[in-house]
């Protein structure tokens, strides 16, 4: 399969966390760590399940002891830090700051072998950020405060924590995607962990809610992570980071389909800096 190929292959999972806020809120009132726990064994199930077509697939789970670091902190990390940046920093705030990821993946790269940051690159990453900053503020500015300052580091730490998984998981390319079961089984318990250290727990309350649990745990926390893997070791992940600002705009354009939020003059705007940022950013691919 072709960089290309393997490219949009890895985008399917921008398209699947475009869906993130829409099931999240319809999820109810489940605590964060409870819904990770919840949704990262239905992630397990989603790779296990493929394994009883794909007779000795589970041998992917014997790698050395720095892979699965990087897979579980990757993915574990990430949450612990977002969830824990939420808990003591305004969420518009802290979500601005973890929302450098994309950028971050595309400034990182330049740091694996044979490949070269060009300026074109940088300035789709930049147009994406802009429009990334537009639809989470609303278009209603931001400012930061120094008593929420261990809130802003830890989303800084989730940033630097996801860019970082998904730069260096270039480094074992070698390494099947049917790996990442293992990291959701173990994110999935030490996510509960974490549920019964630090919340009560809340069921859902409907087969509305339950529902939307399960499209969590087969979507935008299941396949996404297996498809993104995927893309970063074999596709061009600087398109990838800049690409990847299109999820919250996505995520905003379901809401206002399903009724959620209005559409309005600063969407239109963001749809369009994180568009020509992407286009920019995939230049090489799209006009070769």
């Amino acid at each position: 399969m072709g960089k290309t190929a393997a490219t949009a292959i890895g985008f399917i999972a921008v398209l699947l966390w475009a869906l993130l806020a829409l099931f999240t809120a319809a999820s109810g009132s489940v605590p964060p760590f409870q819904l990770a726990a919840m949704t990262f064994a239905l992630a397990t199930l989603v790779g296990l399940a493929s394994w009883v077509f794909r007779r000795g697939a589970y041998k992917a789970l014997r790698q050395p002891w720095p892979v699965w670091l990087l897979g579980i902190a990757g993915l574990f990390g990430y949450h612990f830090f977002y969830f824990t940046a939420l808990r003591n920093a305004p969420p518009v705030e802290a979500g601005l700051i973890a929302y450098l990821w994309p950028l971050l993946i595309v400034l990182f790269s330049a740091l694996l072998p044979g490949e070269r940051i060009g300026l074109h690159h940088l300035v789709g990453g930049a147009l994406g950020l802009a429009g990334a900053v537009l639809i989470v503020t609303g278009g209603n500015g931001f400012s930061f405060k120094v008593e929420y300052g261990f809130g802003y580091a830890m989303a800084a730490v989730c940033a630097l924590t996801w860019s970082g998984y998904s730069v260096l998981s270039r480094r074992f390319a070698d390494v099947p995607t049917d790996i990442i079961s293992g990291f959701c089984a173990v994110t999935a318990v030490l996510s509960l962990a974490c549920h019964l250290a630090l919340e009560q727990t809340v069921w859902p309350g409907n087969g509305v809610e339950w529902l939307a649990v399960l499209g969590l745990g087969l979507g935008p926390a299941g396949l996404a992570f297996y498809v993104w893997d995927y893309g970063v070791k074999n596709g061009d992940i600087q398109v990838l980071g800049a690409a990847s600002y299109a999820a919250p705009l996505l995520s905003t354009l379901i809401l206002i389909a399903t009724g959620f939020a209005p559409f309005t003059w600063v969407i239109a705007l963001a749809c369009g800096l994180i568009t020509l940022g992407a286009v920019l950013a995939a230049k090489d691919m799209l006009f070769q």
